[in-house]
């Protein structure tokens, strides 16, 4: 989190005029110039180049941080120049030195870069995008690009577009490549910017398209990978891409949970404020929970990418659907909470007499909007279920008997553990050895049980059978992934059941990295020390922690562990430190 709180005192304390602008240019749908020039200012487009190119990207957990920080100012901001990653992205994973040298010189000069995947009439289809790439001909000396591309991110202001296209006529998985077209060397009229589509989220996000007419590359020096394998080396950039994903739904959790605390503790009901009565207490409470499950899921994948890259076709999917959606679940329940100051934009939601003078600064309403958009990011959460449904019979093979976790399950969930140079080389497709954070579960059950009988608490001992009951439930859910699949007739039972595996899957990662970091993170935190974060975590995706009704002790013990959470989650807002199981700062804490 250091990087996080070195680009915060960069960045300063938003004021009221930093609220009003934003406002004025949501108004206007423009792009986000001025804060964008401040993030250029601060280096953020160099961590979106790997160190071994150039750049300051060691490691993806800090790139993570660092686009969470800027979400919990701006979505549209952080959307608008964090797609430069994914503009490059294919680079990193399947590019030639000579290539990735020239885009990190693209992206440490500031330039632009955009992803051209998919088309007005195919979507997230891109087996049936019809942009073609043909081979040379006697008018021709380079591959000629031809078609349209459309509702991409940065369209127009991107001066270096990757673009996927068809280069075999029959098409298929091998019938794909990938190019670098450079707008400043194409011939004049070859590239047809389309005009800003009107969003009703991320208005200032350049969010266009674009034709091509002929547009000319280089047939060795512009394509990205060998012929045909286009498609693979998007699939595999999408692992990196969906789970860097997250790092948007954190930052929206981040600003709309403190905009609630503050209006709970400011408004009064009954002389009571209001996050002191019980129903809304317990609301703030479960989203914080739901919240900090969020986060580890996300930590753990994206550790994940340098420790267990082999598993990420699993892993990326899961986090994509899940961190995403249970956001947005947690900013209706803010909403419900917040009543009409959700809805107010000029009136900040915790200025109860009017006091303070209009600046927009009431932006509840426009995080919640913004950030349904990060849903169809990358791929859309039935995209993201579908893929994790092909893995279902690799999932069950790997499943079936009881297996070692994999080595690198470590270092993705220590937190003390350096990670490994990321080797985008390790990608699959396919994960032929499952989740290692499914394996892992039954010794999870032993350490959990022996940490409980070793420090013998209430909150400890149901946080043990919360892991256990987490681990009756992964076992029951495998044996029933074995459906019969034969695409693109899935029966809609797998849809929920592939739902439930990410929720397994979130469990797991929450479980892990609270056995794996609670030494390095735990000790003077009552969150992390009895459990109180994992108990809650667990509750929201394995249900209630006891074994059964009538258990006292373990009811006790969960309303503990969220009274717990809601006393940290005060204190932090209160403190200006991130909502986080992590301490970080933020500009002008305290």
């Amino acid at each position: 989190m250091l990087r996080l709180e070195e680009l915060e005192a960069h960045l300063g304390v938003p004021g009221a005029d930093t609220a009003a602008a934003a406002a004025r240019l949501d108004d206007d749908e423009a792009v986000p110039d001025v804060a964008i020039a401040a993030l250029e200012e601060f280096g953020l487009h160099r961590y979106y180049v790997p160190v071994e190119h150039g750049g300051r990207l060691r490691d993806y957990e800090s790139a993570v941080a660092l686009v969470r920080a800027v979400a919990g100012r701006d979505l549209t901001v952080a959307i608008a120049h964090g797609k430069t990653f994914l503009g490059a992205v294919c680079v990193w994973v399947a590019g030639d030195a000579r290539q990735a040298g020239r885009i990190a010189a693209d992206v440490a000069d500031g330039r632009p870069v955009s992803w051209g995947l998919t088309e007005r009439a195919h979507g997230s289809d891109l087996v049936s995008g019809e942009v073609t790439a043909t081979e040379a001909t006697e008018a021709t000396d380079g591959v000629r690009l031809d078609g349209e591309k459309w509702l991409i991110n940065n369209a127009t202001r991107g001066e270096v577009v990757c673009v996927l296209a068809r280069s075999d006529p029959e098409g298929g998985p091998r019938g794909f490549s990938l190019y670098l077209l450079d707008r400043r060397r194409l011939a004049r009229g070859s590239f047809e910017p389309l005009p800003k589509v009107r969003t009703i989220g991320i208005r200032g996000a350049d969010i266009s398209g674009f034709r091509l007419h002929g547009a000319v590359v280089h047939p060795e020096d512009d394509r990205v990978g060998a012929r045909g394998q286009g498609l693979e080396t998007v699939l595999k950039s999408l692992q990196l891409t969906r789970t860097l994903c997250s790092a948007l739904s954190l930052g929206a959790a981040d600003h709309a949970l403190r905009e609630t605390v503050r209006f709970a503790e400011a408004r009064v009901l009954h002389g009571r404020a209001l996050v002191d009565l019980p129903a809304a207490a317990r609301t703030l409470a479960e989203c914080y929970a739901d919240h900090l499950l969020d986060e580890a899921f996300s930590i753990v994948a994206t550790r994940s990418i340098h420790a267990l890259p082999g598993e990420m076709s699993v892993l990326s999917a899961a986090v994509k659907f899940f961190v995403p959606v249970s956001t947005e679940a947690l900013l209706a329940r803010l909403r419900r909470l917040l009543g009409a100051r959700a809805w107010l934009r000029d009136v900040a939601p915790d200025d109860l007499d009017g006091s303070v003078p209009a600046t927009g600064a009431g932006s509840f309403g426009t995080v919640e909007r913004d950030h349904r958009i990060v849903a169809l990011f990358d791929g859309n959460t039935v995209v993201n279920l579908n893929s994790l449904i092909s893995q279902f019979p690799a999932l069950v093979r790997a499943h079936r008997r009881p297996a070692a976790p994999a080595d690198g399950l470590r270092p993705a969930t220590d937190l003390s553990h350096p990670l490994p140079a990321a080797d985008h080389s390790g990608l699959r497709l396919l994960s032929g050895s499952g989740a290692s954070l499914l394996h892992a579960l039954d010794e999870a059950v032993d350490r959990t049980a022996r940490i409980a009988a070793d420090t013998p608490t209430p909150g400890l001992a149901a946080t043990a059978r919360a892991v256990d009951r987490l681990r009756h439930r992964a076992r029951d859910l495998i044996t029933r992934l074995s459906l019969p699949l034969t695409p693109p007739d899935v029966p809609a039972e797998a849809f929920v059941l592939a739902e439930q595996l990410t929720r397994v899957l979130a469990g797991a990662a929450a479980t892990g990295l609270w056995l794996g970091s609670r030494e390095c993170v735990g000790p003077g935190s009552a969150t992390w020390s009895d459990g109180a974060w994992l108990l809650a975590a667990l509750d929201r995706v394995a249900g209630s922690p006891h074994d059964g009704a009538g258990d006292e002790d373990g009811d006790r013990a969960l309303d503990a562990a969220y009274a717990t959470l809601l006393s940290e989650l005060r204190a932090q807002v209160r403190d200006g430190r991130l909502t986080s199981l992590l301490p970080a700062r933020l500009a002008g804490a305290a």
